[in-house]
């Protein structure tokens, strides 16, 4: 009886924790979709997520922050925030729950507190929504638009009005555009809807029209006539990679800023939370969002040269396979490219160690770098060999990047990692560009040297950074609290 008894216990706990979830999920959405508020877990997206997605969030929350957080807790917070008058804002109800139940009680409520805690809310300033155009739809440019897409929202941040490809813009290449971007084999399916529009040479996302303009070079677009203004051109062909080059988007009218998705020359590189407050959007007109590994590696490495110094050290990325590379065994512009990629593992160049110092001047001439390329699509490793000015422990490394994983400008940058079994198909679809691995660092016997472990999904989290700095340039990052 005393069994049964107990039983009937847990299921009436877990239907009440899964009411609570759906309550969680509405609220969540409601806030989104009506008041342009994006609440988060601990960095983790919570829109159009399930019941079981959402349980499991806060089970890795409470082992991450080491205090148990109840959906219970999230709900309760969630209600608070619901019921007061706030701007358009991404709030992180992991942090602000930790907080209350490690400071808050001195509150009269769960409302009280989160008042407190976002009163600089008030003097937010409101945002001006910006047009943006993909100039090349490859890999980045269709995971941009999801994202994009998937988080307009009311539209009051960034609006895709337009892609530019090459070739006439077809029935046929409109389905098979629209196919490309509805079905991936990395990320799966997409969320949302696409149909095509022939007679407009248009697809239609998620009901919201989007523009496919064909072109050979950029100058000879008129932007205006779709009636885009003042845009922000994020340029994904990898063809045009200098000042000079880059400044051909600004001759087309309606374009007012351009943004690279590589390493960019004579232009400001920037790695989003480690530099881009260096440069002025009022002022600069063309930007470079980096390198996918550099993007991985400078978070951590600013943790490191801003804690304990690093004196110098060595950067081996273990990297998917790119479209760079060939299926087969066949004539390429570098020697070892020319192998089959899905077959062999590969040694290349990068220039990340490099690039770094773009970003990190004080790291200029300390670092050097080379890569592999493995035969997986997508999700690759930076290992990290460094000296230290300072004497470490393994805890105390650890320590340092969960502290800047939890609160700073580099939350949104770096995930710890607390998974002792975590492998590379594990971290697809992480929208932070860099997982540390607690569980894989390793310190010298000199206490003065370690071996760092950084995963990424060199595709989908270089494209939440990418959609970070363009935030940034069009100046339409909201109020943020994490």
């Amino acid at each position: 009886m005393g069994m049964n008894s107990d039983y009937e216990k847990e299921l009436a706990f877990q239907a009440d924790r899964r009411k609570a979830t759906t309550e969680f999920i509405k609220l969540v959405s409601d806030l989104w979709y009506d008041r342009a508020i994006e609440v988060v877990l601990f960095k983790n997206q919570l829109i159009d997520k399930n019941v079981s997605d959402i349980l499991n969030l806060h089970e890795y929350a409470g082992r991450f922050v080491e205090k148990p957080i109840s959906v219970f807790d999230s709900v309760e917070m969630v209600r608070a925030i619901n019921d007061i008058n706030l701007p358009p804002s991404k709030l992180d109800i992991g942090k602000l729950t930790y907080e209350y139940i490690s400071e808050g009680h001195g509150h009269d409520n769960v409302k009280a507190f989160v008042i407190d805690r976002l009163k600089d809310a008030r003097s937010a300033k409101e945002i001006k929504p910006k047009d943006v155009v993909l100039y090349g739809f490859g890999r980045i440019g269709r995971l941009l638009a999801r994202e994009l897409l998937t988080k307009t929202g009311k539209g009051n941040q960034l609006r895709l009005r337009a892609i530019v490809v090459r070739g006439a813009v077809t029935q046929e290449v409109l389905e098979k555009r629209a196919s490309l971007l509805k079905i991936d084999s990395v990320h799966r399916d997409f969320s949302g809807t696409v149909e095509i529009n022939a007679d407009k040479k248009a697809l239609i996302i998620n009901g919201t029209t989007v523009h496919i303009i064909s072109a050979a070079q950029p100058e000879d677009i008129d932007y205006t006539q779709y009636g885009i203004q003042d845009a922000l051109i994020i340029d994904n062909t990898g063809a045009f990679r200098d000042e000079v080059a880059l400044g051909r988007h600004l001759k087309s009218k309606g374009a007012a800023k351009v943004l690279l998705t590589a390493p960019g020359k004579g232009v400001p590189n920037i790695v989003h939370g480690v530099n881009h407050t260096d440069f002025n959007p009022d002022i600069v007109n063309i930007w470079s969002a980096a390198s996918c590994t550099t993007n991985a590696i400078t978070p951590v490495l600013k943790v490191m040269e801003d804690t304990l110094g690093v004196e110098g050290g060595h950067l081996e990325t273990i990297h998917a396979y790119t479209n760079d590379q060939n299926l087969v065994d066949n004539m390429h512009s570098k020697y070892r490219r020319g192998r089959a990629a899905a077959l062999n593992m590969v040694i290349t160049e990068t220039g990340a160690g490099k690039a770094v110092a773009k970003a990190l001047p004080s790291l200029a001439g300390k670092l050097t770098s080379n890569a592999i390329r493995v035969p997986v699509p997508n999700g690759s490793l930076a290992i990290l060999n460094l000296n230290f000015k300072k004497e470490v422990t393994v805890d105390a490394i650890n320590a340092l990047v969960k502290k800047y994983a939890l609160e700073g400008g580099l939350v949104e940058q770096i995930k710890y990692s607390i998974n002792n079994e975590l492998v590379s198909s594990d971290i697809m679809g992480s929208s932070a560009p860099s997982i540390f691995d607690s569980h894989a660092t390793l310190v010298g016997n000199d206490n003065k040297s370690a071996v760092l472990y950084i995963w990424y999904d060199n595709e989908y989290g270089y494209s939440h950074q990418v959609i970070r700095l363009a935030k940034y340039i069009s100046k339409v990052r909201r109020f943020t609290y994490y």
